[in-house]
């Protein structure tokens, strides 16, 4: 038997073991990594040479209705950038309402020292002298 039709054939055997639970070499995920690693094959014989083998794979994981590892494993961090995402906006949300208030109460600063610039400018400028606070020891 040639190299090639033994490699397709571990292949095939490996695919079999995976989709019934039973691996033997891997830990049975549903990817090209662990077909190659139960099969015994580097992982290119089924990225550059048996490449109808991986698609027929991925086409039995597809028919039992189960996602693939990467799909699963993607599903998840999808999962985690929408939440991050929406504590992102809440946290957005909560600044925009905190600038609001910053920029009325530098308003407000601005219209008081503008007021008392004019009282001090005034040609009889009231200045009241305000009592200390008793000092600490």
């Amino acid at each position: 038997m040639s190299g090639a039709l033994d490699e397709r054939d571990r292949i095939r055997a490996a695919m079999d073991r995976i989709l019934s639970g039973c691996p033997e070499r891997s830990n049975g995920a549903l990817t090209v990594v662990a077909l190659a690693l139960e099969a015994g094959v580097p992982g290119n014989a089924l990225t550059q040479r048996h490449v109808d083998l991986k698609k027929a794979f991925y086409a039995k994981v597809k028919e039992r209705g189960q996602p693939t590892d990467a799909e699963a494993r993607l599903r998840k961090q999808v999962l985690k950038l929408k939440e991050l995402r929406q504590k992102d906006k809440d946290e957005l949300e909560r600044l925009r309402v905190d600038v609001e208030g910053l920029v009325r109460v530098v308003n407000q600063l601005t219209l008081e020292n503008q007021q008392l610039h004019e009282q001090l400018s005034s040609p009889d400028p009231v200045v009241r002298v305000l009592p200390l606070p008793p000092a600490r020891h």
